[in-house]
């Protein structure tokens, strides 16, 4: 029977890894939402539906779940579009701070709410997947509105694990550490030749297996999740960090 998935900020990086690995099975199609038209450029319209829009819109998400319907059961969805802004509470205004959080909060919550009800009414089993942070347990400096939504996030994916267990749904994270995405990797590319190999150095101290993950490292856990291999795995965020949360360095602390 054909299947499908919605994947949230589909367009590059983790997300694009998922769409990807997702279509390892030939019965699968993939609508890979995303706000960016270019970052869809590659989608080819056939197992992969391109869907311009914003996640944190419900009328948006349902629209993508419907697209979905279209090819096959709804059977997953992954929350990974965020929202990367810093803001700290003595220097910017809390309405700020608060808009920034909703920011991130939303795009997970409006995910949730969609496939879960999607889920109800075709009276099928599903899996949601929602991507958050080791900077959820662990924040650095700076990153007080994308840590507490991804702490509330996971929060979230408790209260739905417990919530809608008994329906046949089924809702986990992944944390991931320093990815090398292509936000990583312009960032780099900014840096002098000495600045880009002290930054990876750094990194490098941070995660003990000693570089950043690959989106398709980080895919593959999410993939996992989404699978029957996972069926008896609800409500647990799952570090993809390489050990960083574990080490606990603080990337600001004095060498």
């Amino acid at each position: 029977m054909p299947i499908s998935y919605v994947v949230t900020g589909g367009g590059r990086g983790i997300g694009r890894a998922v769409v990807e690995r997702l279509l390892r099975d030939d019965r699968v199609t993939v609508v890979a939402l995303e706000r960016d038209k270019e970052a869809l450029s590659w989608a080819d319209g056939h197992r992969v539906v391109p869907f311009v829009g914003d996640a944190s819109d419900e009328g948006v998400a349902d629209r993508a779940a419907r697209l979905a319907g279209e090819s096959g059961r709804l059977a997953g969805w992954v929350n990974n579009a965020a929202v990367f802004r810093d803001a700290s509470v003595h220097s910017s205004p809390i309405g700020e701070v608060r808009e920034l959080i909703a920011a991130n909060l939303d795009l997970a919550l409006v995910g949730c709410a969609t496939a879960v009800r999607h889920f109800l009414a075709a009276g099928n089993p599903g899996a949601i997947v929602n991507v958050t942070s080791h900077q959820a347990a662990r924040p650095v400096p700076g990153s007080l509105p994308y840590a507490t939504a991804k702490a509330a996030t996971e929060g979230l994916t408790r209260a739905l694990a417990v919530e809608y267990g008994k329906r046949g749904i089924r809702v986990n994270a992944v944390a991931p550490g320093s990815v090398a995405t292509e936000r990583y990797e312009r960032f780099l590319a900014e840096q002098s030749p000495e600045g880009a190999a002290a930054v990876e150095a750094e990194l490098a101290k941070l995660h003990p297996l000693g570089r950043v993950a690959t989106p398709a490292e980080v895919a593959s856990v999410v993939a996992y999740l989404l699978s029957d291999e996972a069926s008896f795995v609800n409500g647990v965020t799952v570090p993809v960090d390489g050990g960083r949360a574990v080490l606990g360095l603080d990337p600001e602390a004095p060498a």
